[in-house]
């Protein structure tokens, strides 16, 4: 049996999409917090209000890990690039695992085995 003609596929294939689209809008909106932050945004507008309120959840488990880098009202975030690039490795962690659950067949896994075992 070919896995690409497998019940599981279209589920898991929807599960990725599913998180590289939820991936993709913490990511811009992260980004744009970076630079509403970097440009020294007016936190009272209500744009970047908004931003700051979507995006802090998301960013206080960082708020610690680095100072604030701040140049005449500018504010480098560093915290903000670290929890894009955590929420990015998370979302492939999450991705390989829906993977793993993909069927295979025999001569799939033989392959595969055989690759993994020339690299080590």
């Amino acid at each position: 049996m070919n896995s690409y003609n497998s019940s599981s596929t279209k589920p898991l294939f929807k599960g990725t999409q599913i998180v590289w689209y939820l991936l993709s809008l913490l990511e811009v909106l992260l980004a744009f917090r970076f630079f509403l932050k970097l440009m020294g945004a007016n936190p009272e507008a209500g744009f970047s209000n908004l931003i700051y309120n979507l995006t802090w959840t998301f960013t206080a488990p960082f708020l610690a890990v680095f100072p604030l880098t701040t140049v005449q009202g500018s504010i480098f975030e560093w915290t903000t690039l670290l929890a894009m690039l955590v929420y990015w490795f998370v979302a492939i962690a999450i991705i390989r695992l829906f993977l793993m659950s993909k069927t295979v067949s025999t001569v799939e896994a033989a392959t595969k085995l055989n690759e993994q075992e020339r690299e080590n």
